[in-house]
């Protein structure tokens, strides 16, 4: 066991600061923008390219404070000149100070990592004077202590984005509560425009129509009159069982797949009745199962 892994078991108990702290580093190619976004959408304060002297410092400022994040990830690696030879004894000081901190160590096959530099057409930072394979290897021998001192390696091999910010958000769900996935229902009209920022939409144009009813076609689907009318349909009844089924199934996976925000848009042809009474249901239901959601009805005050 390194020095540094062993120091940090003895101090786990005695722990000074309350944030968790992810040390992002690894081979170059092997994901690391990726993997410090999914830390950034799950709450955390994030800082890409960190120079290991300054961390100390860094943590000293007033943000470790602020409340406003889950935590902190940084990503170090061998695009500053020094790391290797400084970030030993900078972690073992905050180790010794009582920072509660992980090691994330990405890397990949040397045939993935070149070809991923052949489509970016980015330079290796050790490839200097040298070609491409040369710094790939030279990286690896490099890097070979600090992975041994790494807690957690991931291998990236074979995987895609979504697949790798999966795996991150596992990782932070084990040490903290992940930022909650965050839903808006908007209630919208066709005759109004589409709205293109949606990620699910549904056209509950099949619904029975109260504007061709007199005594409703001036009220909205907020109104109790509306409500009743559209509450009474056989239709409408069957159709929100089945979506709101839908979305239920939906939303832990879009959890799951990293989705820190979900806009889901219900139209009808004037976003007046049908749309807001089924975006409001919509509301109600997943309100009640504790999640964060907000409705919007944007067109219910065009008009008719």
């Amino acid at each position: 066991m390194s020095f540094i892994r062993s120091l940090r078991l003895k101090t786990t108990s005695s722990n000074l600061e309350s944030s968790k702290i992810f040390i992002i580093t690894g081979r170059s190619g092997s994901g690391k923008s990726t993997a410090i976004a999914a830390f950034e959408d799950a709450g955390y304060y994030c800082v890409d390219n960190m120079p290991v002297v300054l961390l100390p410092n860094f943590l000293d400022l007033p943000v470790k404070n602020s409340g406003n994040h889950t935590g902190f990830a940084f990503v170090m690696d061998l695009r500053e000149q020094d790391f290797l030879s400084s970030y030993a004894p900078v972690l073992e000081s905050l180790t010794e100070r009582g920072y509660n901190f992980e090691i994330i160590f990405l890397e990949a096959d040397e045939n993935i990592l070149l070809q991923r530099y052949s489509q970016t057409r980015r330079n290796h930072p050790l490839a200097d004077g040298k070609n491409l394979i040369e710094g790939v290897r030279a990286e690896e021998k490099s890097l070979s202590r600090l992975r041994d001192e790494a807690d957690i390696i991931i291998d990236t091999t074979h995987y895609t984005v979504h697949e790798l910010k999966s795996e991150i958000f596992n990782i932070v769900r084990e040490n903290a509560d992940i930022a909650p996935l965050r839903i808006n229902v908007l209630s919208f009209g066709f005759k109004y425009g589409i709205p293109h920022h949606a990620d699910l939409i549904i056209d509950v144009r099949f619904l029975p129509n109260p504007y061709f009813f007199d005594h409703l076609r001036d009220l909205n689907g907020e109104s109790e009159p509306v409500i009743q009318f559209l509450a009474g349909k056989s239709e409408t009844q069957t159709f929100l069982k089945k979506y709101i089924d839908l979305l239920d199934y939906l939303i832990p996976l879009y959890e799951k797949e990293g989705k820190t925000y979900l806009t889901l848009a219900v139209g009808c042809t004037g976003g007046r009745h049908r749309s807001v009474y089924i975006a409001r249901k919509i509301h109600t239901h997943v309100l009640q199962a504790g999640r964060d959601i907000k409705v919007t009805h944007r067109d219910i005050e065009q008009d008719s």
